[in-house]
């Protein structure tokens, strides 16, 4: 893993709408989705016939910011520890995944601050 250090430390350093353009980028590219490895694996283990596994990570989906758009930046602020801009970013590029890899309470209570302020949000 050490030759892969610099990248590491440069994600690390990045604003979260940073890391979404760096993504972005990669997707258009390469030709790729980030969202096929998790669909392809969820197909994978269906199509193999063993027995589905209890869902243990959740993303947390903003799907439209609504009309209170002041306070689901709040929210997000909040929940997320964003900054002003990051926030604004994140609920303008509605529908996007806010919170990856969160445990099913976690991720229940973003998506209750977020619905509470105003937005639609759903769990995948």
């Amino acid at each position: 893993m050490d030759k892969y250090k610099d990248i590491l430390d440069k994600v690390a350093d990045m604003k979260v709408t940073e890391l979404a353009e760096l993504v972005k980028a990669m997707e258009e590219k390469f030709g790729v989705s980030a969202a096929m490895p998790v669909m392809a694996a969820g197909a994978g283990a269906a199509a193999g016939g063993e027995a589905a596994e209890e869902k243990t990570a959740f993303n947390v989906l903003l799907k439209d910011a609504g009309g209170q758009k002041i306070q689901v930046i709040k929210a997000l602020r909040e929940a997320l520890g964003l900054g002003l801009q990051e926030a604004k970013a994140l609920t303008d590029a509605a529908p996007k995944v806010v919170k990856e890899g969160l445990k099913k309470e976690e991720a229940e209570e973003l998506k209750k601050k977020l619905t509470d302020a105003g937005a639609t949000a759903e769990l995948q």
